[in-house]
């Protein structure tokens, strides 16, 4: 079986910065994996595109299907032009798609951006549609990234990424656990464009607000808070139970904005306490907010590691890269330790492309 691997892993995420493209090489010597990143970037997104993805949720079904299969195209166009321009040789793709739906309860999981319509357009192998199974097996489909941690950065006790939604990976008596902690840039850059900003740079505004505490505490004691792991969010259950709760006080922007980070820091410090790991791996957009990270580390006893802009960046879109890879040695590549699924499993869609 090969143990050598030339990937693209494509991500893009809730909180709807661009698509995030990275080709990233795998190989595995005895029972270990190592990873390098490439090449990688991220191609922003129109106001057009940004406008389509984020009303997704509420188009009809042949609007919907249609939208799928146009931003598979685009998926596929981004990664040939990257190819092009960065003249590498690709195994295959393996593409997160963007989530639109997230209701595993009722075995739904949707991710956005046609695995046939990329392969089309690049003529390669394409790996997608990595949580359908998963739900499908009674788990949450979410999170996935946390098979990657454990086989590629082993060393560190606790991974967390803070990305549209924060989440945290460790483990736990000899398994791996993973969940959903909190949202994260999501939320925050949703009350920086209310001051004309695509995102609070290194927390300035929030530094410059006070925390309104009857707020916080009422965010804190949110029901999904005290829930045991495996659990997940999405964008539902932000719109039905967290944002009303914030529009439920009228306060200026700035103090939202300094409300969010102080409850989004105490949720994050308190799972890594839980966790007790000494050394923790920071990465996502959160990573770069340095009043975020401050209040984090100041509220917890582990060692906070912020790695390279690359792997700080690109950590997910590589892991989703690995996905595709043991899905292509038809290895799990998912943990029911992580998701409450009934088995581990091995999952994503593979379109062949153009067979030579």
């Amino acid at each position: 079986m090969n143990t050598s691997y030339c990937v693209i892993g494509i991500m893009s995420g809730t909180s709807l910065d661009g698509l995030d493209i990275a080709y990233c090489h795998f190989n595995k010597i005895g029972d270990r994996w190592s990873y390098e990143i490439i090449k990688a970037t991220t191609i922003p997104y129109s106001i057009e595109w940004k406008d389509r993805l984020s009303r997704a949720a509420h188009l009809l079904s042949l609007e919907f299907s249609l939208l799928h299969n146009e931003y598979g195209r685009y998926i596929g166009r981004c990664i040939n032009k990257f190819i092009s321009e960065n003249k590498v040789d690709v195994d295959f793709i393996s593409s997160h798609g963007h989530t639109v739906f997230h209701q595993p309860e009722k075995y739904l999981s949707v991710q956005i951006g046609s695995g046939a319509m990329i392969a089309a357009e690049t003529h390669k192998k394409v790996i997608c549609d990595f949580r359908a199974l998963d739900v499908a097996y009674q788990g949450q489909g979410a999170p996935l990234v946390p098979i990657g941690d454990e086989m590629l950065f082993a060393e560190y006790g606790s991974c967390l990424n803070i990305g549209g939604f924060a989440n945290i990976s460790y483990q736990k008596i000899h398994k791996r656990i993973a969940f959903d902690v909190c949202p994260a840039n999501i939320i925050l850059n949703h009350f920086a464009k209310n001051a004309g900003f695509e995102f609070d740079k290194n927390g300035h505004i929030a530094k410059s607000g006070n925390c309104n505490n009857e707020l916080m505490n009422l965010l804190n004691k949110l029901p999904f808070y005290a829930l045991n792991h495996p659990k997940s969010l999405g964008k539902e259950w932000l719109e039905d139970d967290f944002l009303p709760i914030i529009y439920s006080h009228k306060i200026c922007n700035e103090d939202y904005l300094r409300t969010l980070t102080e409850h989004i820091a105490l949720q994050i410090a308190s799972e890594i306490n839980k966790s007790g790991a000494k050394k923790v791996l920071v990465t996502g957009g959160g990573a770069f907010n340095t009043f975020l990270i401050e209040l984090i580390q100041s509220s917890c006893k582990s060692a906070i590691e912020i790695p390279s802009a690359d792997v700080i960046n690109y950590k997910e879109a590589l892991i989703f890269a690995f996905l595709g890879v043991l899905r292509e040695r038809n290895e799990n590549n998912c943990l029911k330790s992580v998701t409450g699924a009934i088995a581990n499993n091995c999952g994503g869609a593979i379109y062949n492309g153009i067979i030579k």
